[in-house]
């Protein structure tokens, strides 16, 4: 049976590390395989379709509530919106093949393939109009086709924030082999860990390892070596094998091992090497007729980089005029409940090195930074930056505002100055910037933003690794979706508080 197997390819494996394990390890003795794990998907399809469906059904019925004799559209033209465009719908829906799992349930390809849809049925009933000289009520054009694509798009990310949710309780879980060498299998393992909503369940790893030589690394039992992918895929019933860059498995045996896996239902995921720095930017192109990948190069000048700048600074100076009554409020609130000024000015290092003052409420007692060496030995932050979940020199209302990171709120006035953006890394200060590695030093090339992926992603929980790994990869991928989308998970970010102190 599966389990006794793994006891006894494992017999210096830890109590602990069987005990997390074991129940993945065998499928079998629950009955459940890769057929039953994924069952759930079809429901999930279906649920999509239902929802589409009724998406367009409301958008249609909402423009059909013009009038009749309005400037939009007539009754026959309202009843056959409301019939007709469900399944239309879902037919554009089904052409853009936003249906096919392997674009659901992560990354934004099925967002834009709703888009796509919803552009298709938009050319395609500008087009037949035109040839056969029909009148199309405009109410479709300006009300329903809008509206269904809105709320297409809102039912999927609900249904996907559910999913997640479940995946992180457990549920929903895909198990998972990581193929590669011991640092590669360490750092994809961590990176499953911490990300639970993508569902994949690590439940060991292939290593190049020698005859008879079993144990269990890192947490994960050796399962076996790199040349028996395939028959552990077929003892534990694996869903997915994620293979690392190693030189043992070079082109020829990774397409063998994808030939091996065909009679399986496991998937086969490659991690390229630059993936992690550079997704985003990577795209397989043929070249003399292989598939090869080129790496965009990051852009740091340009167009795009100036929009972004126009971008920030009117954000920042419309966020300055709604927030202005909350700005007082707080300026009022330190300078009552503690002595000495309202803001704090702090030399930060920016873009290409400068120093800066960065603006802040003041959130401590005065001449807290000449503490801070007295407290060096309490440091609950990373082994580059000091923090204290309870840092006794924090004042109360200092405490409210930073467990909501409104003290941050005057540094909107450094986005209109144009030494820190919206979105960008963290500015640190010199001692900090001293102790960068080469990596790190890459986040220089960029302006510092009010807030970022480190910001989203856990805050003052995160070790150094996992800040450098954050920080290079949004200066190496930044875009103005990027920043929109670090903004919108900043709210929920800001509201949980996790990390903040």
């Amino acid at each position: 049976m599966a389990l006794l197997d793994v006891r006894e390819r494992n017999d210096h494996a830890t109590p602990d590390a069987i005990g997390r394990n074991w129940l993945w390890l065998a499928p079998r003795l629950r009955g459940e395989g890769t057929a039953a794990r994924r069952a759930w998907r079809r429901s999930y399809v279906q649920h999509l379709v239902l929802l589409d469906g009724l998406a367009a059904l409301v958008a249609a019925g909402v423009g059909s509530l013009v009038p009749e004799g309005g400037p939009l559209m007539g009754r026959a033209a309202s009843v056959s919106l409301v019939v007709a465009l469900p399944f239309v719908w879902l037919g554009a829906m089904l052409v853009a093949r936003a249906y096919e799992q392997r674009y659901l349930w992560v990354g934004p390809e099925e967002f834009r393939r709703v888009f796509s849809a919803a552009a298709l049925l938009l050319a395609t009933v500008g087009t037949v109009s035109w040839a056969f000289k029909l009148e199309v009520a405009r109410s479709f054009v300006v009300v329903a086709l809008p509206l269904a694509t809105v709320l297409t798009l809102a039912a999927r990310l609900v249904l996907r924030l559910r999913l997640r949710a479940e995946r992180t309780g457990g549920r929903h879980v895909q198990t998972a082999v990581l193929v590669g060498h011991r640092s590669g299998v360490a750092a994809l393992s961590a990176q499953m860990e911490r990300d639970a909503r993508h569902g994949y369940r690590v439940i060991g790893c292939c290593l190049p390892i020698s005859a008879g030589d079993r144990d269990v690394f890192d947490g994960l039992p050796v399962l076996g070596g790199l040349e028996e992918v395939a028959d552990v895929v077929r003892r534990y019933e694996i869903d997915t094998v994620a293979v690392l860059p190693s030189p043992e498995l070079d082109g020829a045996r990774l397409r063998k091992l994808g030939w091996d896996l065909e009679d399986t239902e496991a998937e086969l995921l490659l991690a390229p090497a630059v993936t992690e720095v550079a997704g985003p930017r990577v795209h397989v192109r043929p070249v003399a007729g292989l598939p090869l990948m080129h790496v965009e190069r990051p852009e740091f000048t340009g167009v795009r980089r100036i929009v972004k700048d126009v971008v920030d600074r009117t954000a920042a100076g419309f966020g300055v005029l709604v927030l202005l009554p909350l700005l007082a409020t707080l300026a009022v609130l330190v300078k009552v409940t503690s002595r000495g000024p309202v803001f704090f000015r702090h030399e930060r290092i920016g873009r290409e090195g400068r120093p800066f003052q960065v603006l802040k409420f003041r959130s401590m007692v005065v001449d807290a930074d000449k503490v801070e060496t007295g407290l060096h030995d309490q440091n609950e932050g990373n082994t580059v930056q000091f923090k204290m979940r309870r840092d006794p020199r924090v004042t109360r209302i200092g405490a409210f505002m930073r467990r909501y990171s409104l003290d941050e709120l005057p540094q909107l006035f450094n986005v209109l100055g144009g030494s820190m953006s919206l979105v960008g890394p963290r500015p640190h200060v010199t001692r900090e910037v001293k102790q960068y590695g080469f990596d790190m030093r890459r986040r220089l090339l960029v302006k510092p933003g009010i807030t970022g992926l480190w910001q989203v992603s856990g805050r003052s929980d995160l070790s150094w690794d996992d800040a450098v790994r954050l920080d290079v990869r949004y200066v190496e991928n930044w875009s103005l979706t990027f920043d929109a989308m670090i903004l919108w998970k900043t709210v929920g970010a800001v509201l949980r508080g996790s990390g903040a102190y």
